[in-house]
């Protein structure tokens, strides 16, 4: 306990830590990005199955702390970066502090330093291209090699997760021993997907080299657009190195009334999740309405960068200090 003061990190990571957020600056800046900063307590918040924001109360007066405006810490910048675009349509960037509830672990922070950005106008495919670039210039590695997720999933699991059905993927996990937590909805194709990706694919992801995985499942698009082909698929892309997920990226939804759908919808899996509900509505919607350009985002965990930079083991080698040293 008397060495709780001191930070996890040692400085020669924190002296390198700065040093490729400085690059990352310099990266951005040469290819006209500009920063933004916007705030990290909002009325909105994104919507998602598993994604729980920090509720805060914004207290009026200090003798009544527990009543006052109900605001969230930020998952993400998402939102509020979407309505600078809808402003005025140019790249941006911008590093910040994120907070998701109950992510603890080897690769998770409850606050932990996110960058995101927006270029209007690029295609998924030049989002991809504009991953890669970043990643080789900060890693010093070679371009990453692009899989669609029914490509890795078929090689990883030996099945498809367009055609299969949940019986087979049951028959799958049993097959590789697979303990499947007793909590997770056996009838979610969702789920078992969710399942068979993290344990089987995942781990096998950039291994010798970065690896992108995009077309996702059209279930899974969150704030991504869906394309219709053979079988729709969500234009979302993945970053990977050494099996840890780095950086999720979307060729951006444009159409506000499906974003709300999505939202409803989420919001209806997570009070069967027994979780709490979020707003659906929010200051996104209008400025979607009034003309989000077209275009691809991304958001970068940076403190994983770090950790496959460095060949660190866990966070907590990367941050000064952690939540338990917070």
């Amino acid at each position: 306990m008397a060495e709780d003061y001191r930070p996890t990190a040692s400085w020669q990571l924190l002296r390198e830590r700065a040093r490729l957020l400085s690059a990352l600056r310099r990266f951005f800046d040469q290819h006209g990005f500009l920063e933004v900063e916007t705030p990290l307590l909002s009325a909105d918040s994104v919507v998602d199955r598993h994604i729980d924001p920090v509720p805060v109360t914004l207290w009026s007066h200090p003798r009544d702390p527990q009543s006052g405006r109900s605001m969230w810490l930020q998952t993400s910048p998402e939102f509020h970066m979407k309505r600078l675009l809808a402003c005025e349509a140019q790249p941006i960037y911008q590093v910040s502090r994120a907070f998701r509830g109950g992510e603890v672990g080897p690769l998770h922070n409850p606050e932990f330093t996110l960058v995101e950005w927006y270029r209007p106008h690029d295609t998924m495919r030049e989002g991809m291209q504009l991953l890669s670039e970043l990643t080789a210039e900060l890693l010093n590695c070679g371009p990453a090699v692009i899989r669609t997720y029914r490509q890795a999933f078929r090689v990883a699991v030996g099945a498809d997760p367009w055609t299969t059905s949940i019986p087979g993927f049951q028959l799958a996990a049993e097959a590789r021993g697979l303990a499947v937590p007793l909590s997770m909805p056996r009838d979610d194709r969702d789920e078992w997907l969710n399942l068979l990706f993290g344990l089987l694919v995942q781990p096998r992801l950039g291994i010798t080299h970065p690896e992108i995985i995009c077309d996702f499942p059209a279930t899974q698009a969150a704030l991504a657009r869906v394309r219709q082909a053979e079988f729709p698929v969500a234009e979302r892309f993945e970053l990977f190195l050494q099996g840890i997920e780095l950086a999720n990226g979307y060729h951006e939804l444009l159409d506000a009334d499906v974003l709300q759908e999505r939202a409803r919808l989420a919001n209806c899996q997570r009070r069967a999740d027994g979780k709490y509900t979020l707003p659906e509505e929010n200051r996104l919607l209008p400025a979607m309405r009034a003309g989000l350009p077209p275009c691809t985002g991304v958001a970068l965990g940076f403190d994983r960068l770090v950790m496959v930079a460095t060949g660190a083991k866990q966070i907590t080698d990367v941050i000064a200090f952690p939540v338990d040293r917070a």
